[in-house]
């Protein structure tokens, strides 16, 4: 539901204008008017100073540049911090800035050193055997070339040219490595070294030189330098990613108040713009939840004296177009306004869709859906969703709508007789209300049926919204719309003797009487309406339809296990197909049941523009996955 809204003035003195933008700040209800251009004049000057608000921002840039480079970790609920003065947090940050700096620098050369050592290591690691039988003097020489797969041929041709030329003083070993890729490793001794180096210029094939800091250019003589290398540089990234963690300890919530301090800074600097003074007196307008009038009077008698007054401006409820917009539900359909605040909020004084649609949007989803075995495994994923999701995020909301459509899918897929398909049948489950995949027609009337419910729900709540804004011919043109389609519905039940034919005359003129009555009070666009009521109505038969088709696909599923020859692979592509069943179950009936909301219901009664409420507060940080 949207809250009613009271538009206030809090007047006092000018020098305490300071003490009551901190206190509205501290109750955080006061949703604040920027003053009209002809009183641009009067507004005061920023609470802070222009060069000040600028260091402000370039201190709060180096903390959350501080807090980005810090090592991940849980912010810990703490008492509040004492205060430094600002000039010396602005220097103990940037000194944190520059160590994170040179940190974060270190730790990638130190990154990118250790993935090219652990490259050369694959090397050693398929020839160690060899290099370990292999004299060591100064004379040696290991030569190592890499190979792309395929390249057979080319090995071929290089062992048979070194055999040629320098016989048995070269030895070619290859070995495959894990990347697919081929290692050749060249053993030389003597004066063949140097024809070996020939020979690879020759075949245009780079030998892989040692790595840099090694202090040694042969690989033959490199694998010790490198394990102790390898260890050194593991070392060097412990002791880094160790003061990080203890950098992060240390300052972690002195940084995340001090943010928080200088967001508030600036935000009072904006409300100071909002403020309407002269030399003696200031006034702030703004707009806060009637419920809240009272205790904001009570605290700012008691914390400012009755120098500083509140008083409510009087406006008629509900009228105001530019009342800021809160919405307030209760705990169970408060996950449900992520679906309307996919939308433009609705404006002030028209109706939050919210109630109705935590009811309406699980239960279509349920209908579509429909089985037992499908429910719960739906209810299984909602839970562990739920469960790893931060409260407050919005993947909490999903997972708790989720929830609320596995409970409407369980309750049809009973009363249709439903588990995971006709699986149920094989156990003696029956259909408590109809089988769906013989009622067609039943299934069929009871969706349109449930439509026009819901679309004249919608047109219902356009009567209320337009008589709360004074809209009394509109009001009664939607009301006399409402009369038609229940007249249309009462004369059709009557001709196919659902109820008695004599019925039928009767609302049929009725409904010609009320006909040029519609027309008069809201013009030709009113047949266009009518009609189009008619079509939102008919447009639920698409719950009947991926209802079935849900159901037949279960079916077949269920048929493969006896249809394949083998029953293990019969029951293997049961489950599979099964398993697309239900993926086609969950994103289907989503976006049809999102539609009969925005295109039918919505399209009766909404009325989108409403500005969001945003009071005079304290800054928080956004919880993982929700909105800054």
């Amino acid at each position: 539901m949207i809250i009613e809204m009271a538009r206030v003035h809090v007047a006092g003195p000018r020098q305490q204008l300071d003490a009551a933008l901190r206190l509205l700040q501290d109750i955080g209800d006061l949703h604040l008017i920027a003053p009209e251009p002809a009183a641009a004049a009067d507004v005061a000057p920023g609470a802070l100073p222009p060069r000040l608000v600028r260091h402000v921002r370039r201190l709060l840039d180096d903390v959350d540049a501080v807090l980005a480079a810090l090592s991940p970790g849980a912010t810990v609920d703490q008492p509040p911090l004492p205060q430094v003065p600002l000039p010396s947090a602005a220097r103990r940050v940037r000194r944190l800035r520059r160590e994170l700096t040179a940190l974060a620098h270190a730790r990638a050369a130190l990154a990118d050193e250790q993935a090219l050592l652990l490259q050369y290591r694959a090397f050693f690691e398929a020839f160690e055997p060899l290099l370990r039988r292999t004299p060591g003097g100064p004379d040696a020489r290991a030569s190592f070339v890499l190979l792309r797969s395929g390249a057979g041929a080319a090995v071929a041709q290089l062992e048979k040219s070194l055999q040629s030329a320098a016989g048995a003083k070269v030895e070619l070993h290859t070995r495959p490595l894990p990347s697919g890729e081929t290692a050749v490793l060249l053993l030389a001794s003597g004066s063949a070294a140097a024809q070996v180096e020939g020979l690879l210029a020759a075949a245009r094939l780079d030998e892989l030189p040692a790595p840099r800091g090694l202090g040694e250019p042969d690989l033959l003589r490199a694998l010790p330098a490198l394990r102790t290398r390898l260890a050194e540089v593991q070392a060097r990234l412990e002791v880094n990613d160790a003061r990080r963690a203890e950098i992060a300890a240390q300052v972690r919530p002195e940084l995340e108040a001090l943010r928080a301090r200088l967001h508030d800074l600036l935000l009072l600097a904006q409300a100071q713009a909002q403020v309407r003074t002269s030399e003696l007196l200031f006034v702030i307008e703004g707009w806060l939840p009637e419920p809240a009038l009272a205790s904001l009077r009570a605290r700012v008698a008691r914390e400012l004296g009755p120098e500083v007054v509140v008083v409510k401006v009087g406006t008629e409820p509900w009228t105001r177009a530019d009342a800021p917009v809160a919405l307030a539900n209760p705990r169970l359909f408060r996950p449900f306004e992520l679906i309307t605040r996919a939308f433009p909020l609705p404006r002030y004084g028209s109706i939050d869709p919210t109630p109705f649609v935590a009811v309406f949007f699980p239960m279509f989803f349920g209908l579509m859906l429909g089985d037992v075995g499908y429910g719960l495994v739906l209810a299984a994923i909602a839970a562990v969703l739920r469960w790893r999701a931060p409260p407050g995020s919005r993947w909490r909301a999903v997972a708790e709508m989720a929830l609320g459509c596995a409970l409407f899918t369980v309750v049809f897929g009973a009363l249709f007789g439903e588990f995971f398909g006709s699986l149920g049948k094989a156990f003696g489950m029956r259909a408590l209300a109809f089988d769906r995949e013989e009622a067609l027609a039943p299934f069929l009337m009871f969706t349109v049926a449930l439509g026009g419910v819901h679309v004249v729900l919608g047109l219902v709540l356009a009567v209320v919204g337009a008589w709360r804004q004074g809209q009394r011919r509109r009001a009664v043109g939607r009301g006399l719309t409402i009369v038609m389609i229940a007249l249309s519905a009462l004369a059709l039940l009557a001709a196919f003797e659902v109820l008695p034919s004599g019925l039928f005359t009767p609302a049929a003129v009725a409904v010609l009487i009320a006909f040029p009555v519609l027309i008069a009070l809201e013009g030709i666009i009113a047949v266009v309406e009518l009609m189009s009521a008619f079509g939102h109505i008919l447009s639920y038969a698409r719950i009947m339809a991926l209802g079935t088709a849900s159901l037949m696909l279960a079916i077949i599923a269920n048929q493969m296990v006896g249809a394949l020859g083998s029953a293990l692979v019969g029951v293997a592509f049961a489950l599979l197909f099964h398993l697309v069943n239900f993926a086609i179950g969950l994103f289907s009936p989503t976006i049809h049941a999102l539609r009969l909301h925005y295109v039918e219901f919505f399209g009766e009664f909404y009325s989108p523009g409403g500005a969001t409420y945003r009071p005079l507060a304290h800054w928080r940080a956004a919880p993982p996955g929700t909105k800054a």
